[in-house]
């Protein structure tokens, strides 16, 4: 580990309620003195080729616009549990199928809401640069809900926070105070316009997650918009064509190890150990996405012969079993609405896919039944179960 002497420096503090506390000010990006990269490279060039294996997957995808939605999905859910909702994969999309979910209804909002904000980026960076405005916007799509009214959504805090604990002096960290804020963040922005301090994208993201979780700008909701800008710099970065790299679940299976490299780097300035950490977690999740798609497109091809094969093939089975592929938990009267086909061709074609093992009816109703897509779901659910603690 290349020595420095001050990754940050510490200030004491006393404005909450009188608690006496040290609040930490990282210094400006690129570290000082740079990266050694020579133990990183091996790594950065495995996982470039890595990314680009899935990359080429979106170009060979029937739709990567429906792998990408229920990845999207996958990674809302995956990065909501890390900050402690108990929310699955099956409750989203049976919220979003207007079902009740089988979790607390404020923790499927929140996913729902991180479902959003992810998506309103994506959308907005393709007319507009990754700023502190557009996090700000971001921001207040993610905490659109119920528990992120009270949080200040949208807007940069006034007041100090702190990571665990009851009050500053017992944290776990705690962040720069609101009257440095703007120092730092208005240096965050700068490094993600830098063109002088050319980094491989990779290690920039990996740079710039650190930073965002030190600086903490928000009052709530800095883990889940950390997370997300890993992804948006790498689209800014034209490192991937779609937005399919979410390292939420290496987070999550690995969230100790995370935490301390996190602090580690405060307290030690080893930016190294934690970039080589961050390109396994890209190597590990470009090929776990990357086989993920494969299955996914296996499955719906052994699908479809197993549709022709059964004599059943017709216009609306197929018409259905391509809607179950981008809503792998539906009602009828959504299928009916979406399909445009009369509900007794809706019931004879489910039936029909029933029979043949593709899809599953959950409810045991006569009437509003739910159909599930279910090995499809189970393969986009791997890893997505609630944490236990």
């Amino acid at each position: 580990m290349v020595h420095r002497e001050q990754t940050g420096q510490y200030l004491n503090g006393s404005a909450v309620a009188g608690d006496n506390y040290q609040a930490y000010i990282p210094n400006p990006l690129p570290p000082t003195p740079p990266l050694e990269m020579g133990q990183l490279y091996p790594l950065l060039d495995q996982a470039v080729v890595a990314l680009g294996r899935l990359d080429s997957m979106s170009m060979i995808l029937p739709d990567s616009k429906l792998f990408l939605y229920m990845y999207v999905r996958k990674e809302a859910v995956l990065s909501s549990q890390i900050e402690g909702t108990q929310s699955s994969l099956s409750d989203l999309l049976f919220f979003e199928t207007e079902e009740a979910p089988g979790a607390p209804i404020d923790d499927v909002t929140e996913v729902s809401c991180y479902v959003a904000a992810m998506n309103y980026g994506l959308e907005r960076l393709k007319q507009f640069p990754l700023s502190l405005r557009l996090i700000r916007e971001i921001h207040a799509e993610l905490m659109n809900n119920a528990r992120g009214g009270d949080k200040q959504p949208g807007v940069f805090r006034s007041s100090q926070n702190w990571v665990g604990g009851f009050r500053p002096s017992q944290a776990h960290y705690v962040p720069p105070p609101p009257e440095k804020l703007n120092e730092c963040l208005n240096a965050f922005e700068l490094f993600l316009h830098d063109e002088k301090e050319r980094l491989p994208a990779l290690v920039k993201a990996a740079l710039a997650h650190v930073q965002f979780e030190s600086i903490h700008p928000f009052l709530d909701g800095n883990g889940r918009l950390g997370r997300l800008l890993i992804t948006f710099i790498l689209c800014t970065e034209n490192i991937l064509r779609e937005p399919l790299l979410y390292l939420s679940l290496y987070f999550k299976a690995n969230r100790q190890a995370y935490y301390d490299h996190l602090q580690n780097v405060r307290e030690t300035g080893d930016w190294e150990a934690w970039v080589e950490f961050f390109l396994i977690g890209v190597i590990e999740t470009a090929n776990q996405a990357t086989a993920t798609a494969q299955a996914i497109m296996a499955l719906f091809e052994e699908d479809r012969f197993k549709i022709g094969d059964s004599g059943k093939s017709t216009a609306a089975i197929l018409t259905i079993h391509a809607y179950f592929q981008s809503h792998p938990i539906a009602n009828t009267g959504k299928i009916k609405d979406a399909c445009g086909v009369s509900l007794p061709t809706v019931l004879r074609s489910l039936n029909s896919l029933e029979d043949l093992g593709i899809i599953k009816e959950v409810t045991g109703k006569e009437r509003h039944k739910i159909f599930v897509y279910q090995e499809y779901l189970n393969i986009l659910s791997s890893g997505t179960e609630p944490i236990t603690r």
